[in-house]
């Protein structure tokens, strides 16, 4: 299989990251044929009219391919066929309900991106992808508050349905050598009959050693485990999705999911792992601007002495008596933040408000190693921290490039998880 190219889609793409990760693969494995190749593309921002994100995506790679359009509105058919769809679908309420005119329908809520995915693969029929890899925020497997780990329940069921065996890790990107604490909830599935679904034999040893996820970042030795035990998604086999919806932990209490599992036919296995890791640690102060880039530090990313004292209040702790609109007064506490952040540790994770001078509890501010002074970080900083290539997106204002890094992934992540993909695509 070493001559065949994995075609790829990428879904609500945003800057591109996934395709940062894949594409490090083959350059890191050079051969007259790739080994991942993406051929399709969509990124669609409702909410404003200008398309930035889509734009710095055709920017760096190219238009042909890509779609700019609500992914809802897509024909299915204009989607190539591809071996591997991947995606930082958002998070939202996966709750579902069934169709007035179809006793037996169901279907998300509306505008729900997640039953776009599911759409698609259903639309695909035999045709569809063999992997997906996914990506969401860590708090997935514990959403909504009132019914803990209802969402994640759904999009497993939903992947049963459709044919998939799925592992899922959340993996803290700075616990294995990457240069930001960012935890993410990724999620990876194999379709039944596929060559990775087919390895699938001992599901705590896919966990612990032999898992795509096990091999990409290591756990910790478990010595004297016993063997997990099968948990099914459903309490009573007769249910369907929307069944699940409602009665997944109705009576509140802990998600059932841990930070580690694996799906096979319609039960989980799970378990609170701890990484295992030795190699280098990328710091903070390892990827400021040096040399030349300095340039790229104007004078409006250094604190005046006048709006100081406005960052140090807000990064401080807070012990005091505040009023809400209606003129009622309550005890207002909150924890101090480091500051300015250390130089010697990986960064904090990125939001998207990190961009602008306005002081704020949540950005990023350092002491410059050269002058000595406070200063926020700039884009290119930004960029590092999730291991985009230098100026990935320039061309923006620095405020928007800003917020595409804090909605950004690591790219190092995919790429550790698309290097173990191809060893086993191969084996």
């Amino acid at each position: 299989m070493a001559d065949k190219t994995y075609k790829i889609i990428e879904l609500f793409a945003g800057v591109g990251g996934f395709r940062v990760g894949f594409d490090r693969v083959n350059e890191n494995n050079p051969s007259k044929v790739p080994f991942y190749s993406t051929i399709w593309s969509n990124q669609f921002e409702p909410a404003t009219t200008t398309q930035h994100a889509s734009r710095t995506y055709c920017r760096v790679f190219g238009s042909e391919g890509h779609s700019n359009c609500d992914i809802a509105l897509v024909d299915s058919k204009e989607i190539p066929v591809h071996d591997i769809l991947v995606g930082g679908f958002p998070c939202q309420d996966y709750s579902v309900a069934r169709n007035l005119g179809q006793a037996a329908g169901i279907e998300g809520k509306k505008g729900v991106l997640w039953w776009q995915i599911v759409r698609i693969i259903r639309e695909k029929g035999n045709k569809a992808p063999q992997i997906l890899f996914l990506e969401n925020v860590d708090r997935l497997l514990g959403s909504p508050a009132k019914q803990r780990g209802r969402d994640f329940a759904i999009i497993l069921d939903s992947l049963n349905d459709l044919g998939y065996k799925v592992e899922w890790r959340i993996i803290n990107a700075a616990e294995y050598g990457m240069p930001q604490r960012r935890r993410r909830t990724y999620i990876l599935a194999y379709r039944n009959g596929s060559k990775i679904a087919e390895k699938i034999a001992d599901p705590t040893e896919w966990i612990f050693n032999d898992g795509v996820f096990a091999q990409a970042f290591p756990i910790c030795d478990y010595t004297g485990l016993l063997p997990l035990e099968p948990v099914p998604l459903k309490e009573n086999k007769n249910w369907d999705l929307a069944d699940l919806s409602i009665e997944f932990n109705k009576k509140g209490g802990n998600s059932p999911f841990l930070n580690a599992g694996l799906m096979v036919d319609g039960v989980f296995y799970t378990y609170k792992t701890i990484p295992c890791y030795h190699g280098d640690y990328t710091t903070l102060g390892d990827i400021i601007a040096t040399g030349k880039d300095r340039e790229l530090i104007t004078k409006d990313y250094y604190i005046s002495d006048s709006d100081l004292p406005k960052w140090e209040y807000l990064k401080g702790a807070k012990h005091e008596i505040r009023k809400t609109k209606a003129g009622f007064e309550f005890n207002y506490n909150e924890g101090g933040m480091a500051f300015p952040d250390p130089l010697d540790r990986p960064s904090r994770t990125i939001i998207t408000s990190e961009g602008g001078p306005t002081p704020s509890r949540f950005k990023h501010v350092i002491i410059d190693p050269v002058t000595g002074k406070y200063r926020r970080l700039i884009p290119l900083e930004l960029e590092r921290l999730n291991m985009f290539p230098d100026n990935h997106t320039i061309g923006e204002n620095d405020t928007k490039r800003a917020f595409f890094m804090g909605n950004a992934l690591v790219c190092g992540v995919i790429t550790c998880v698309a290097e173990e993909l191809r060893r086993k695509l191969l084996l």
